[in-house]
């Protein structure tokens, strides 16, 4: 009997082994022929069904809401022009308000007007008589531009970084009149990792942007670039590209179609240079561009990147603005020279300024309507030939209600102006649950009235599943690229920030890296250190929404990403 029993046992243990061994050979040769990305995602197919299956999922009834049909109003998004910051007051009462970019309006390495015009101010020189100061206000080029083209605030003078912008406001009817080409020296570039750049010029010859695009179109080169409407680098570069293509007419049928061709293959168009110097930390880019002042203060660059320069010089001219009394002009006038002499360009070559002097712009100044047309162009074609699927994640938790709460649909009804029609949009609330209040289809007419209505119904109360509403989204997105495969997604999240029910950061993350999806986040009354670790995964931005710019940072991040 013993003998038998041990021989049943030993028979039960070999079937079991047989048994694994089979199962373990068909999950084998079920992986046979399949790329380690293919075994990946299919994995990540698994596991997103099921985080998804444990979430308690509710799906409402599209309601629709009432639609503005009016274009979006620069004027009314822009903040008080008081959340810029004046980096020198003015000393007297004969004084001009000048608003310049800020690499050189700033502080340390970016301080160097800040300086002189300290130094201006300090020396009292007269002007008609009468001693003469500057108010210096630092501010973005673009930012800047808004302001003067919608009227919202003119300065007395302007000096950006390029002087397209100057061309945008002159378009726009402002009365402009150039002071000086010319207040410091600086070039724009694209900045390209030694190991590519060598593998560009020993199959182009050379680099420069003609030989870039090319190889961007050819899939040889990922790079970056910043939004052409906010960012001097990033206007430039547009219209440097669009004339690579054909330099007799950048906006004809020849250039738009090499454009998008170019746009297909570029894989990340940033909101900030931050963002975008971020993203070639992770290895995601093999050039980007930037400022020479900026590179040659940046020690991490230096080594082991090349500065390739292009399109129009970065000398940050300087403009007055409006029709001013002649005491203002000649107070502006006083001030360029003031700028100019050995002393001060002598200082500014310290900080970085005055480098590559034998660079020549490689275009003439461009006309401001012919860049605003430009612009457009690059809206439409941006994303190439592929469209975006987006989904929103609303946080309708118990710590929204009230002003939090109220802050987000003010932002996602005015910021929805900027949210291309050739996309899909969808949207999903969470609190303790989840909700698809709107499930994902064409951001036609039909659609964005159905958004109005899901924001509208948006109410706050419970727990905060943050993560659970990443997962549903991640689901909506890999449905929808199941039948749409040639669509880019994203995510935008917007909330506080503190999540204290459902999934984590780490049950997620995994997934999120490898369906690349980069997850923007919109924090109020946030940590912001939380939703900054969400967006860091794929290089996305986050955004504080706790100040009163909040609707004119949305505008721009879905200008560039929508």
């Amino acid at each position: 009997m013993k003998n038998k029993r041990g021989l049943f046992l030993l028979s039960g243990i070999i079937i079991v082994l047989a048994f694994g061994l089979v199962y373990a050979g068909v999950k084998l040769t079920a992986n046979l022929g399949k790329s380690s990305v293919q075994v990946a995602a299919e994995n990540a197919g698994e596991r997103l069904s099921e985080l998804y299956s444990d979430i308690s999922i509710a799906t409402d009834k599209p309601v629709k809401g009432q639609i503005d049909l009016n274009p979006a109003d620069v004027a009314e998004t822009l903040p008080d022009i008081s959340k810029f910051p004046i980096t020198v007051g003015s000393t007297t009462d004969n004084f001009v308000e000048i608003f310049s970019s800020t690499e050189k309006s700033g502080t340390g390495v970016d301080g160097w007007l800040t300086e002189v015009a300290t130094e201006f101010n300090q020396a009292k020189i007269e002007v008609n008589g009468k001693p003469a100061s500057v108010k210096i206000r630092n501010i973005a080029s673009g930012t800047a531009t808004d302001y003067i083209k919608s009227r919202k605030y003119i300065p007395d003078a302007f000096t950006p970084s390029n002087e397209l912008w100057g061309e945008i406001v002159k378009a726009n009817g402002i009365k402009t009149q150039l002071i000086t080409k010319r207040l410091v020296g600086n070039v724009p570039g694209i900045v390209i990792s030694k190991a590519k750049h060598d593998a560009l010029v020993e199959k182009y010859g050379s680099v420069n942007v003609k030989t870039i695009t090319e190889a961007i179109s050819n899939n040889e080169f990922a790079m970056g670039y910043t939004d052409p409407f906010a960012s001097s680098t990033g206007l430039n570069f547009l219209v440097t590209a669009l004339n690579t293509f054909d330099s007799s007419n950048i906006l004809g049928e020849k250039a738009v179609k090499g454009f998008e061709k170019f746009q297909s293959n570029v894989p990340f168009t940033a909101s900030t240079t931050i963002q975008m110097r971020e993203a070639a930390k992770s290895g995601a880019l093999d050039g980007f561009v930037l400022e020479y002042q900026t590179y040659v203060n940046a020690a991490d660059l230096k080594g082991s990147y090349v500065f390739t320069p292009f399109g129009v010089r970065h000398d940050s001219p300087l403009y007055a603005l409006g029709d001013l009394p002649q005491n203002k002009l000649d107070v502006i006038k006083k001030f360029a020279e003031f700028v100019t002499q050995e002393k001060y360009q002598k200082t500014a070559k310290e900080k970085g300024f005055n480098g590559l002097e034998d660079y020549k712009s490689e275009l003439a100044p461009v006309d401001g309507n012919l860049l605003a047309s430009a612009q457009k162009v690059w809206k439409e074609k941006k994303d190439g030939t592929k469209p975006i699927v987006a989904v929103f994640v609303t946080d309708v938790s118990g710590s929204m209600a009230g002003a939090p709460l109220n802050r987000l649909k003010e932002s996602l009804f005015k910021g929805q102006k900027y949210l291309g029609k050739d996309n899909s949009i969808g949207l999903v609330s969470y609190s303790s649950g989840v909700t698809i209040k709107l499930p994902i289809a064409k951001y036609d007419t039909n659609q964005q009235s159905m958004f109005v209505g899901a924001v509208n119904s948006l109410q706050a109360s419970g727990g905060t599943s943050t993560f659970d509403g990443i997962i549903v989204a991640l689901k909506m997105i890999q449905d929808e690229l199941s039948v749409n495969p040639n669509m880019k997604p994203i995510i935008f999240v917007l909330s506080d920030g503190e999540t204290n029910e459902g999934h984590s950061l780490k049950d997620i993350k995994g997934l999120v890296e490898i369906y690349k999806v980069p997850i923007y986040t919109i924090g109020y009354n946030a940590n912001i250190k939380a939703l900054e670790s969400i967006s860091s995964i794929n290089e996305a931005a986050s955004i504080n929404a706790d100040t009163d710019d909040v609707v004119y940072k949305l505008g721009n991040l879905f200008n560039v990403q929508m």
